[in-house]
């Protein structure tokens, strides 16, 4: 299930590109859409449609594929979906969780893809499968287990016939990125971002994958999505929603039946279900392909045609879905967990092309913009709550308008709740600016340029439209339906939507009620056959594709350079696609400069001037469709601006008036105070910020770490507002760079000129206080104690300073060893053993070139099988496993990576500003790749031997003390119990525990 921000929720409605002049001259006006239908130079029949600013071809194959082309040659590379229309609310209310564990199977391979000896690994196949089915029908638990052992050993014997990964490494060697599939109500799709050179290839890979499912290696990976089951289990959020999607939807499969399924059916699978389903909905009628990027239309459809046109279609009917009775009264659900407190409040509505998806997407950006909504200036802005907002989702039958808020300190959700149900009240009164809808319709327009010059964002729409079976020209003509809303039809609708007819959700600060726990089954570890290949990838990667050279930029000639009359110096990138700009203000000073800098900028966000208040101040910047922001680091400090050149010298006249004018408001200052402090007291709950944040700073630092270098909340109650205010207005007085994308160099001076007043010799920067210092890595193990079911293991071994040689076969080593799906570290602990569902290991290089680089491991799994996951991982970091086949597919694709990347528009500066802090003054990747050209096996087992192997780590974990041994971490290092305000350093008089 993913989980939709407010930015992708708008990339759901609105992704087409539309030009500037466009932006300018006809944002008011209706553009007529008509669907034409046309035939391709090589005879293929399609439709596109007028105004539609993504270019979409959409054939339909004569067995009913739908295949979505459009072209977007930023790199070369193309942007692949395949979407079936097959998700949780299709399957079997007797058996939740099939669509789901379907996707899982669909990486294990077809009798051509995956097998040594299919015909002797179906004798096998089919053993298990009928012991399953037995398994199923069984109720005594002894028995059960008995079979599950059988179950085991047979599953052993199958393995030796199968050679684990071989899609996952025969993607990987096409130079695929981001391989990965997910599962949701309505969809299950299956994702490859593929070099534009290697489309053959991957057509006649999926063309086999989904021509034939094969239930390899099953009871392993049963245990995988078992332990994403747990995972959901200990995630807030998600028990959160299975609330309240159960009671937005009492009798709809939307509620009743959770993407992952219910542990009860988990628990006692059917791979005859799982085949009867893959034969149901997988045919081609059901499916479409997506393919957005480098491409060709004739040429591209021809192949499609080749490879997926002999696909059988069969007459798809769906399950019919229960209707839900109205809600009356507000339905109130109540949940606990570890995490912080938070209300969800939902509304109920018609699904996806209904006139409430119209309205509902028009006011909940009136009341949640992230700028300038009600929630915005009335709540956030104005600090009455820790933070709120809302959102909305659209599905084929149903829908509904989301909001949440987390209370401040002293608040109850109840007083919360009530704040945001007042803001929907000021929208049925009507008590909003005229202008704002305007203003709304006008940034999700901003958002069309934006993402459509992302070929997977584009892509993301398509995938919607076929899903939720909408008409490509309803999605074109969307905002010129939007356009049409008066405020009086809004202000109707809402008064006849929102009443007494809402779902609250509390998710409050506690004891997590009863878990599913489950005890470690018995794995025989599944053969892997590394080394083996079966004749169909053989022959299918073998094939020579056409060459893509790599190309590399000179930094010193694609960054211009310039000068304003004040002597402050422009870096300048063109941008040759749109009118969009982004000037960007560079510090080089924050934190370790100066510690106050950081928390001065942070009060700047709820300033206003002599002239605006700070309400006022935004609305001015979302009226004018910029993006602004301050922001300080440790050693940088960023101010910048984003939005339509035309409007850029009026958001920088905006921002500079905010710099120079802004007003202490010891109030205000008293409410962000306040606010760090409930930050604080949300991120010591948070099993996210205590681990990827606390516990990997302190493996990293010990006690000196910049995390740690914080004032408490008394000092902070101590300061004078005045006095950081002041600091925000000195910071201009300090050398800065400005850094400036865009298409129009001269208008981006003159508005420095008239607005960015310096004076004319700017400061040096203060001494930098670094507080910090990297600790020796060894013999310790931090842990944390926090309610879950699964456990979390981090290993950090500091490694020698940063050498730039070492970035190739780091490249090709963290492929092939320890990251991604095909790797060895995924292979051994999941694929083979069962152990995790999340395992990775890395060498990372520093960022800087006096930093150290660090070796990184990582296991995600049940409590109980945390010791056997350790030891597994453990030999991994010391004995390597050596596959010449996996090395080679490891180095093409690597090779492939660097031939198709291509570093545009902003990230021009960012990744030349990143080599500058390593050192380097050039584009390295020259280097990396003629060096990865000449790698080796044994030049492969040297590096790890030499930085891998032996190391000393610092192990940390987080776990339910009551499920964890720890006298057996104590074989690992010193056990040292962290207090999290000890981690935080929130309460400095915390001690240690040991």
């Amino acid at each position: 299930m993913r989980c939709l921000n407010k930015i992708i929720i708008v990339s759901l409605f609105t992704i087409f590109s539309i030009s500037c002049k466009e932006t300018k001259n006809n944002t008011s006006e209706n553009k007529e859409v008509k669907i034409e239908k046309k035939k391709d130079n090589k005879g293929y029949d399609y439709v596109s449609y007028t105004n539609d600013p993504t270019g979409l071809r959409l054939y339909t194959l004569e067995n009913g594929l739908k295949v979505y082309l459009a072209q977007n040659f930023k790199e070369p590379k193309i942007q692949t979906y395949i979407p079936v229309r097959a998700g949780s609310v299709y399957d079997p209310s007797d058996n939740t969780g099939l669509a789901h564990y379907l996707e899982h199977m669909l990486f294990k391979g077809t009798s051509k893809i995956g097998s040594v000896d299919f015909e002797k690994e179906k004798v096998e196949l089919k053993k298990i499968s009928d012991l399953y089915e037995k398994h199923k029908a069984e109720k005594d638990p002894e028995k059960k287990l008995k079979i599950y052992e059988e179950i085991d050993k047979v599953s052993h014997e199958a393995s030796k016939l199968a050679i684990a990964n071989e899609y996952d490494n025969a993607i990987n060697s096409l130079g695929a990125q981001g391989t990965n599939a997910w599962t949701w109500h309505e969809e299950t799709v299956y994702t490859n971002k593929i070099p534009a050179n290697e489309l053959s290839k991957w057509l006649k890979i999926e063309r086999e994958r989904f021509g034939e499912l094969v239930l390899r290696l099953f009871h392993t990976e049963l245990e995988a999505v078992y332990e994403e089951y747990n995972r959901a289990q200990d995630n807030d959020f998600r028990r959160s929603r299975y609330a309240l999607m159960d009671a937005l939807f009492p009798n709809h499969p939307y509620g009743q039946q959770p993407t992952i399924g219910v542990s009860e059916h988990l628990k006692n699978p059917s791979m005859e279900a799982i085949h009867a389903y893959f034969d149901k909905y997988y045919v081609p009628n059901n499916m479409a392909i997506i393919l957005v990027g480098d491409l060709q239309f004739e040429e591209t459809i021809q192949k499609v045609s080749e490879a997926f046109g002999d696909m059988k279609p069969k007459e798809v009917t769906y399950p019919e879905r229960a209707k839900e009775v109205a809600i009356d009264k507000p339905i109130v659900r109540n949940v606990t967990g570890p995490e912080t407190a938070r209300a969800s409040i939902a509304f109920r509505s018609q699904g996806i092309g209904s006139e409430d998806e119209k309205f509902l997407t028009i006011i909940d950006y009136i009341l949640n913009n992230s700028t300038a909504g009600l929630i915005d200036l009335n709540l956030n802005q104005k600090q009455k709550v820790q933070n709120a907002g809302s959102s909305t989702q659209f599905m084929n039958d149903y829908g509904f308008h989301q909001f949440y808020v987390t209370p401040k300190n002293n608040q109850t959700l109840e007083e919360a709740t009530k704040l945001v149900l007042g803001e929907i009240e000021k929208v049925k009164k009507g008590e909003f600016e005229d202008w704002i809808i305007d203003a709304v319709v006008k940034n999700f327009e901003l958002n069309e340029v934006k993402q459509n010059a992302n070929a997977r964002s584009v892509a993301d729409q398509y995938v919607s439209a076929f899903i939720h079976f909408q008409d490509w020209g309803d999605k074109v003509k969307f905002l010129d339906e939007l356009r049409k809303i008066k405020k009086n039809d809004l202000v109707k609708f809402a008064n006849n939507f929102y009443k007494e007819n809402y779902v609250v959700v509390n998710k409050r600060q506690g004891k997590v009620g009863d878990l599913v726990k489950v005890p470690k089954p018995k794995i025989t570890p599944n053969k892997l056959n590394r080394e083996k290949v079966s004749d169909f990838v053989a022959n299918v990667t073998s094939t020579e594709s056409p060459k893509i050279s790599p190309k590399f930029i000179d930094y010193k000639k694609v960054i211009q350079k310039s000068k304003i009359s004040n002597g402050l110096e422009v870096e300048y990138v063109k941008n040759n696609d749109n009118d969009l700009a982004e000037l960007d203000i560079v510090f080089d000073m924050g934190k370790d400069h100066n510690k106050k800098l950081p928390i001065a900028v942070g009060y700047l966000e709820y300033l206003g001037t002599d002239k605006y208040s700070p309400e006022e101040l935004k609305k001015e910047f979302y009226k004018i469709g910029i993006d602004y922001g301050v922001s300080a680091g440790g050693e940088r400090s960023y101010v910048y601006l984003s939005g339509l050149q035309e409007n850029l010298d009026k958001g920088l006249a905006l921002l500079e008036d905010l710099w120079n004018n802004a007003k202490a408001d010891q109030e205000t200052y008293n409410k962000y105070v306040d606010k760090i402090a409930k930050q604080r007291s949300d991120n010591k709950l948070s099993k996210g910020q205590i681990m990827w944040n606390g516990l990997w700073s302190y493996g990293q630092y010990g006690e000196k770490s910049r995390l740690r270098d914080i004032y408490t909340i008394d000092e902070l109650n101590g300061f004078d507002p005045e006095e950081l205010v002041s600091i925000v207005k000195d910071l201009k007085n300090y050398k800065h760079r400005v850094l400036y994308y865009g298409n129009d160099l001269n208008e981006a001076k003159s508005s420095l000129e008239k607005s960015h007043n310096i004076i004319a010799d700017l400061k040096d920067y203060p001494k930098e206080k670094k507080s910090y210092e990297f600790a020796k890595t060894g013999d310790n193990v931090y842990f944390v104690n926090y309610d879950m079911v699964q456990a979390e293991m981090l290993f950090l071994a500091k490694g020698e300073k940063f050498n730039p040689e070492k970035m190739a076969v780091s490249n090709v080593f963290n492929s092939y060893f320890g990251s991604g799906l095909s790797s060895i570290v995924f292979q051994e602990i999941r694929e083979s053993k069962s152990l995790a569902y999340s395992a990775f290991s890395a060498y990372g290089n520093a960022a800087k070139k006096d930093d150290p680089d660090f070796t990184y491991a990582y296991i995600g799994t049940q409590a109980n099988k945390l010791p056997d996951a350790v030891n597994a991982m453990m030999d991994l970091m010391n004995d390597m496993p050596e596959a010449k086949k996996q090395f080679d597919a490891a180095k093409k694709a690597a090779l492939k990576q660097i031939e198709t990347q291509r570093i545009n528009d902003t990230s021009i500066f960012w990744t030349y500003e990143s080599l500058k802090r390593r050192g380097l003054d050039n584009d390295n990747r020259e280097e990396i790749y003629n060096a990865i050209k000449n790698l080796t096996m044994k030049d492969l087992k040297n590096f790890f031997e030499t930085n891998i192997k032996g190391q000393d780590y610092n192990i940390m974990v987080l776990a339910n003390k009551k499920d964890i041994d720890l006298e057996s971490l104590s074989k690992l290092g010193k056990v040292k119990e962290l207090d999290v305000d000890h981690l935080f350093n929130y309460e400095k008089s915390k001690k240690i525990k040991m």
